[in-house]
This record gives structure tokens, sequence and C-alpha cells, in this order.
């Protein structure tokens, strides 16, 4: 975060304390959660993870097998490089070109910024953080909570009083206790 988003974003924070505390002082109540913990604790989480790190696995195999396959063929063109014909070397040279496309494509097309990883990622979590966003919904109702803020943002909480940890309520309301 550089030095002028931390500024805005602290003296955002502070207005906004600000304001609340000169006009409601007595009728705003705030909680937080701690998010990590409650993936941790969720077994959908864990499964979700799982699911996604077999995909990766599955990828880094099918990857290996292309650079393999690339590094063989360049391996066997430098030996021989010397003793093939022109049309051999260029077919030679356009196979390698080819195939070093190939690696990248499947590079890009499964952990590129938009790639298969982060599709993957999105689908297998959004059910946990539906679960996860209405659990966080009824804890807060239930306990007049006006704000609920998560310890794991990249919000600044300059302090945090314990009693307003609303992590293991959270847990709770997900698991059915």
């Amino acid at each position: 975060m550089t030095g002028i988003k931390k500024s805005v974003l602290i003296f955002s924070i502070l207005f906004f304390s600000l304001i609340l505390t000169s006009v409601i002082p007595a009728q705003t109540k705030v909680g937080y959660i701690d998010s990590k913990r409650i993936l941790d604790a969720m077994q959908d989480s864990r499964d979700a993870k799982l699911r996604l790190d077999n995909l990766v696995t599955q990828w880094q195999g099918e990857l290996k097998v292309l650079q393999d396959s690339l590094a063989f063929v360049k391996d066997d063109y430098e030996k021989k490089k010397l003793i093939l014909t022109d049309q051999l070397k260029e077919q030679t040279e356009a196979q390698i070109t080819a195939l070093e496309t190939s690696v990248t494509n499947f590079k890009v097309e499964k952990f590129g910024e938009n790639g298969e990883y982060f599709l993957k990622q999105t689908e297998f979590m959004k059910p946990v953080q539906d679960r996860i966003f209405k659990a966080i919904e009824v804890v807060a109702k239930d306990g007049s909570y006006d704000y609920v803020f998560d310890r794991n943002a990249d919000i600044l909480l300059l302090y945090v009083n314990e009693n307003y940890d609303l992590t293991l309520k959270v847990i709770n309301e997900i698991e059915g206790k």
C-alpha cells in the first residue's frame, strides 16, 4: 500500500470514527470477526481448498509433461543440429517455437490473471462465502451490532476490545450450534 493510500485510509477511518462518536456515541455497536479463523474452522472451506489443490497438482503435472517434451526436443535439436538439413532445422525450430507457445499459453490459461485457477477458486469458495456472510448477518442482527469488521481485511483497526469478537458466534451459527 502506498503512503498516499495509507494516509487516505487512516484519515477516512479517523473521520468515520469522529463522525460516529460525535453523532451517536452511545447507540453505535461495533463488532469484528476473524475471517481466517472462520475459514479454517469450516469443513466446506477445507474441502474447497483441497479440490483446488488437487486441480493445481493435476495442472502442474500437465505443465511438467509439456516442459519435459520441450526440453527433450531442444536437447535433441542441440545434439543433432550440425548434421540436420536446413529443412529439418526449420521444422525442428518451428516445433520448438510451437511447444514454447503451448507452455506459455497453458500457464496463462491455468494460472494467469483471469485464468482457470481464479475461476475455480471463486466457484469453489462462493458457497462458503455465502454461508459466512449469512451467519455474520444473523449474528450481527441478533446482537444488535451496527458494524462488523473483519480484522484480516485491509481496514486498519487501531484498538480492538476482545469482548466484541464475534468469530466464535459466527462459527457456531455456521455449525448450527
